[in-house]
């Protein structure tokens, strides 16, 4: 009846990462990145001026969040950050992230194993 072959369940599972991607993208671009954002305007800092609408600064916040270190450079304030991410921002920033390398690693493995050679 119904029949998965192995190329199947690479395009299936990329397809179902994608969305709980883009759902825990969403997620934490709107209840973390929003909140950090709003406690850092008290400070007076801004967000980053170059990134009106195109959301790069999500993963930016979010790996900022994940790692341990502070790096020298960064293209948002990763202290002010990291001192206003409440327990669930941390959280959030780790499955977003997580998601992200597991949709790629199985679309990319997908793409190399299946693809088209042409």
């Amino acid at each position: 009846m119904f029949e998965f072959l192995t190329e199947d369940w690479f395009i299936y599972g990329a397809g179902v990462l994608f969305f709980v991607c883009a759902f825990f993208s969403v997620c934490f671009g709107r209840i973390s990145v929003k909140h950090i954002e709003q406690e850092m305007a008290k400070e007076g800092k801004s967000p980053p001026g170059w990134d009106k609408g195109i959301g790069a600064r999500v993963g930016a916040y979010a790996v900022a969040l994940v790692i341990k270190r502070i790096p020298p450079h960064s293209i948002i304030d990763t202290k002010a950050a990291k001192r206003h991410a409440r327990k669930k921002d941390i959280y959030l920033a780790g499955l977003f992230l997580s998601s992200l390398v597991l949709f790629i690693t199985v679309a990319g493995t997908g793409y190399l194993l299946y693809g088209s050679n042409g």
